[in-house]
């Protein structure tokens, strides 16, 4: 199972050990569109600040990110799930998970970034600030910038297994799953039980809640359909949208009754 998150725009701040180093990340075939996202990102943050803010979208009071940024080549490291901070993080609580659950959560977790593309939670990286929405002016919108990077290899990272899909749309711009991948993969909506409608804040604590308790229950779902089966088992209110076609995903809505 290979599971899809989202980052935080929240983050933890960087270690105090050695700086990052790109070869060292996950999913090498990654490294050159990695580079030249770092690359312009510090060169953009060290020049005018007032243009930096606008193109990261920061406010004034987040002005210190672009020191951080400017930072990134020599700041120390620490694991991207310690970084990654947020509703959906506190919900996952990495650090609490026994041996085995953190064994999984280092196989199957991959978090999307605008940055670095894509790492698994044991990957070392600064603390940064540079969302897939943005667009650099070099290199444009990330997301477009990612997909064909992405395009290569994370079908070979997803294999034949089943692929649970709970990112945002600006960061599943980076990478749809198409034709075969697809029919395995599982879109996570979370809605408020009597009204249908979609939650903002709940919705990443609940899918915080659902990778935690598939990890902690050491459940392998080989493909959707099991997917809903375990989801229930644990105690989930799952409905089910089948693909409409070939090369389609599941769309899978969580139903919750506390929206907070």
């Amino acid at each position: 199972m290979l599971v899809l998150l989202p980052p935080s725009e929240g983050k933890a701040t960087s270690g105090r050990g050695a700086p990052l180093k790109l070869e060292s990340l996950s999913l090498p075939g990654l490294t050159a569109a990695r580079e030249a996202v770092l690359g312009e990102l510090v060169e953009l943050c060290a020049g005018d600040e007032d243009k930096a803010r606008e193109v990261l979208g920061l406010s004034e009071g987040l002005r210190g990110e672009l020191t951080k940024n400017v930072e990134l080549p020599v700041a120390g490291a620490r694991p991207a799930g310690e970084i990654y901070t947020g509703v959906l993080y506190d919900a996952l609580d990495l650090a609490s998970l026994d041996a085995a659950a953190k064994r999984r959560a280092t196989r199957s977790l991959l978090v999307f970034s605008g940055l670095w593309g894509a790492v698994r939670v044991n990957d070392r990286i600064p603390s940064y600030r540079c969302s897939m929405g943005v667009k650099l002016p070099g290199l444009g919108a990330l997301g477009a910038h990612w997909r064909a990077p992405m395009a290569d290899v994370l079908p070979e990272v997803a294999g034949d297994g089943l692929v649970l899909d709970l990112r945002s749309s600006a960061y599943a711009a980076a990478w749809k799953p198409k034709g075969e991948t697809a029919g395995r993969t599982a879109s996570v909506r979370v809605l408020h039980a009597p009204t249908r409608k979609v939650v903002s804040h709940f919705n990443k604590a609940t899918k915080g809640r659902i990778v935690r308790s598939l990890l902690t229950a050491g459940a392998a779902p080989k493909g959707p359909a099991e997917l809903v089966e375990a989801l229930r088992d644990l105690g989930h209110v799952v409905e089910v949208e089948p693909p409409r076609g070939n090369g389609k995903a599941w769309l899978l809505d969580v139903l919750v009754d506390e929206v907070h």
